[in-house]
């Protein structure tokens, strides 16, 4: 059975909490499912007719039962509709798992440009003013324009890093 193979432990914290929850739910229906099967199994399908026809003194009404019971076809169920809802499911549980990956790989490769953004990245003492200028352009023209305003001082500098004074 390749439930038995699973580790459902592993599978669990790989997966999102709302399909845990509907595996775990699947499982237990299952297991539920597979011990009903078992318990029916166990049980004796046999009927002894000539025990009753000894005990009754109506013997017609065992012939009666003996009857309808060799007569009896157990039902078939058309399952097409069940099997159809199921692999309505399947496919729904399919593309979201592939929805997930997708989204997943997509962070991984962003993850990993980052990474490597970040490990080959000039320590900030090695950088000119032309590399920050080139990383952010818009301070050059921000600063252009504080220049012909005559404006020295950057806003909320020194209300934040307070007066750097060398006393001399």
């Amino acid at each position: 059975m390749a439930a038995k193979r699973v580790d459902f432990a592993k599978l669990a914290a790989a997966l999102r909490p709302d399909t845990v929850a509907s595996l775990n739910a699947f499982r237990r229906r299952h297991t539920d499912l597979a011990k009903q099967i078992a318990d029916l199994k166990e049980q004796s399908t046999t009927i002894n007719f000539e025990a009753y026809r000894a005990v009754l003194s109506n013997k017609k009404i065992v012939n009666d039962a003996e009857k309808a019971f060799s007569a009896f076809k157990p039902a078939t169920y058309d399952l097409r509709e069940q099997l159809r809802v199921i692999d309505a499911q399947e496919a729904k549980a399919v593309a979201a798992a592939q929805a997930t990956e997708a989204h997943i790989n997509q962070e991984l490769v962003e993850l990993k440009d980052l990474l490597v953004n970040i490990e080959t990245a000039r320590p900030v003492d090695q950088l000119t003013i032309d590399d920050v200028v080139k990383a952010v352009p818009e301070i050059d023209a921000t600063v252009e324009k504080m220049i012909k305003r005559g404006q020295w001082r950057v806003p909320g500098y020194y209300e934040k890093f307070g007066e750097f004074n060398v006393g001399f």
